[in-house]
């Protein structure tokens, strides 16, 4: 201390005793400092006013229901961003025929919508509701995912840990009021969204110590959301329980020996945990489940076509429990094995519209009303296999591709509600042929690689190798 000039003696005990008072009011000071939100990190961008009515909502028909029929998902990038013209030339696009529209709450395209306890930043969230309202489309919100301090993570603008572990970590269960509040948060943000899927895929519901599905937590969190979105309005409509129908090698130790067929058999994990949100589910007003043809393995048993009749399997189960008047959902559907990187662009887009055709002919057949594409948009560069329309980043970008022209006139064909009628097939090819159709369509796909001949509902056709083709009756 000598060093700092202080003398030794009687005034020592002033220095002390104001040593004490500053090292008091220092503690408060850490103390006050500590319990504000947003100590973690920083809170610009934010606002408080997280409820407030976000542009001019193209309010919904009150007659809308929970059927919203065969739509997309938008991901990582969308057309909300680019060149004006291009992403111009796709609003008009699906201006012409309006598809549901689904997008996360957090992840895949949207921004942390809660840095801090009660500071909002929704400028990613805003910006895709505004694309899905100037593009006529019907909005869904899949609320999925968690902001990083209701799942043990920092606080904070500057906090934001955007690893695949961390996007896909639950909220804790201390955290499940929080999260259910910036849903209810949402809603009135948005008053025109009247559909929220609660939660994707379980993400982060895995119990390690049984080796099964965290069924319960996930429940709980369901209805705390749920029960907080009808406190908002009751016209809301909720669904879940968002669950991956995975399928295995039916002789897998955890292979469904009720729910098999030529393409596999389901977990039975997967059904257990499906029975349990079922049973204990506050309600539902539409039933979501999602899942790829083709096994946990990638195997597209015994082909790619064939494998689509997973869809109509699992459909049927799910029917049997929800009986028919309870919407079904494919939030998602995969019929393409992806590679290391998690891309599906190994076939050609013939074959790829094809087989995704068969798909959605699948589901149809096994009661389901909505099926969503996930659409895998690149963010440049001139190739985008399997994308709805190619990217936005230039002028001449936002073009409609084959992907789109099935899905919007799948979606126009063959809404909620139809009733699908059978339709006589002949000729030497018609195994190669899958066919739906109702009293004033008829889709039609090859599912070979090479010509085949057939007659289709009376009428001769020439289908060359994956053709798709649509006739009216």
């Amino acid at each position: 201390m000598g060093r700092h000039g202080w003398n030794s003696g009687a005034p020592r005990w002033r220095l002390t005793a104001l040593l004490g008072v500053a090292g008091v009011v220092l503690a408060l000071v850490l103390t006050l400092v500590w319990t504000l939100p947003g100590r973690d990190g920083s809170t610009a961008g934010t606002s408080r006013e997280g409820d407030k009515v976000h542009g001019t909502p193209a309010m919904p028909p009150e007659d809308l229901g929970p059927d919203v029929g065969w739509g997309f998902t938008h991901t990582q990038f969308s057309a909300d961003r680019g060149s004006d013209r291009a992403t111009a030339r796709v609003t008009g696009r699906l201006g012409e025929r309006p598809v549901p529209q689904i997008q996360h709450l957090m992840g895949w395209g949207a921004g942390n919508p809660e840095p801090v306890k009660g500071r909002y930043d929704f400028d990613d969230l805003d910006r895709r509701i505004d694309f899905i309202r100037s593009s006529g489309g019907v909005p869904v919100v899949t609320l999925c995912c968690a902001p990083d301090w209701m799942k043990g993570g920092r606080s904070g603008t500057d906090n934001t840990n955007w690893s695949l572990a961390s996007l896909e970590s639950a909220p804790d269960r201390e955290h499940f009021d929080d999260f259910a509040a910036l849903a209810a948060t949402v809603a009135r943000r948005y008053p025109d969204v009247r559909h929220f899927i609660v939660w994707n895929e379980f993400k982060g519901f895995w119990n390690d110590a049984e080796d099964r599905w965290d069924h319960e937590g996930y429940t709980e969190l369901y209805n705390r959301v749920y029960d907080e979105l009808k406190k908002v309005d009751e016209k809301i409509m909720v669904g879940g329980p968002y669950l991956v129908m995975d399928s295995l090698d039916p002789r897998a130790h955890d292979a469904s020996t009720s729910l098999k067929g030529p393409w596999g058999a389901l977990d039975r994990r997967v059904l257990d945990a499906f029975d349990y949100w079922n049973e204990h589910k506050a309600g539902a007003d539409f039933v979501v489940v999602d899942g790829a043809s083709y096994t946990r393995d990638d195997e597209l048993l015994p082909d790619e076509f064939a494998a689509t009749d997973k869809f109509t399997a699992v459909g049927r189960w799910v029917r049997g429990r929800i009986g028919d008047d309870t919407p079904l959902w494919w939030s998602e559907y995969y019929v393409e094995p992806a590679d290391a990187n998690d891309d599906r662009d190994g076939w050609s887009e013939n074959r790829r519209v094809a087989v995704h055709a068969a798909g959605l002919m699948a589901m149809a057949r096994g009661g389901a009303t909505s099926g969503f594409y996930w659409n895998p948009e690149n963010e440049d560069g001139p190739e985008c296999a399997g994308c709805l329309w190619t990217p936005t980043h230039t002028a001449g970008g936002g073009r409609a591709l084959p992907m789109y022209g099935l899905l919007s006139r799948f979606g126009a064909e063959f809404p909620p509600g139809t009733a699908y009628e059978s339709v006589p097939v002949t000729g030497e090819d018609r195994r190669a042929v899958r066919v739906l159709a109702d009293d004033e369509a008829v889709l039609v796909v090859n599912t070979l690689d090479r010509a085949v001949r057939v007659e289709v509902d009376g009428q001769r056709l020439e289908m060359g190798a994956y053709d798709v083709r649509w006739l009216r009756r």
